[in-house]
């Protein structure tokens, strides 16, 4: 028989398996995200102290863990650089902001930053409380309260380098105006752990900003 005479030939399309097409969306998923991590780690590594010029009206030191009653060792770093740009005269007034870590804790972050700071020598009268705080966010937005309560307008955020991003995304988010950074490098802190847990902690903020952005989150 003539091979050209047994009619046309009819192509199929061979279907990818459920699991195949998972497997590629998981790899493009995956790309998606170190990609995104290395981003997110050259804006961390890439955010500096502001290069302070004249007073601003306040400090806002933001708060970490406490060891009891007193200041962790990471804490104290960041307030150690409040004192060294407080003694510069780079701000007037000073916002230690965090709540209580725990319920059988003495103090709030906010208290022990307080006391730190008092017992160096900072005068009482210059240093104001914000105990509510539970996150970065909060710190910033109950702060932001206390100075358009009081007429603040400038401020200097005080943190860790490694934080220092987050901070001012957050504090733009927020419209402070021209918000500028005092940041200390920790010798302290595992930033093998800390630098990849800030990555994770920024991309919940950006999630955070769009639920708020849409109305779906309370600020």
């Amino acid at each position: 028989m003539n091979r050209y005479a047994q009619g046309p030939v009819i192509l199929t399309r061979k279907r990818r398996s459920p699991l195949k097409l998972v497997f590629i969306f998981a790899i493009v998923l995956a790309v998606i995200g170190l990609i995104w991590a290395g981003y997110v780690w050259w804006k961390i590594e890439n955010t500096n102290s502001s290069r302070l010029d004249g007073t601003s009206d306040v400090a806002i030191v933001l708060g970490a863990s406490m060891w009891g009653d007193a200041p962790s060792p990471g804490l104290k770093e960041r307030l150690d650089e409040t004192l060294r740009l407080y003694r510069e005269k780079r701000f007037k007034m000073i916002i230690v902001s965090g709540g209580l870590d725990r319920t059988d804790y003495k103090y709030t972050e906010a208290e022990g930053m307080r006391n730190y700071l008092i017992d160096q020598g900072v005068p009482a009268k210059s240093i104001i409380l914000e105990n509510k705080a539970r996150s970065t966010y909060e710190n910033l937005l109950y702060s932001q309260q206390i100075m358009k309560e009081r007429g603040y307008v400038s401020a200097v955020i005080i943190t860790h380098q490694y934080h220092g991003m987050r901070s001012k995304d957050i504090a733009n988010y927020l419209n402070y105006d021209h918000p500028q950074l005092g940041l200390t490098e920790s010798r302290t802190l595992q930033m093998k752990y800390h630098k990849p847990r800030e990555i994770l902690a920024y991309t919940k903020w950006k999630a955070d900003e769009l639920l708020l952005w849409l109305g779906w989150k309370k600020a």
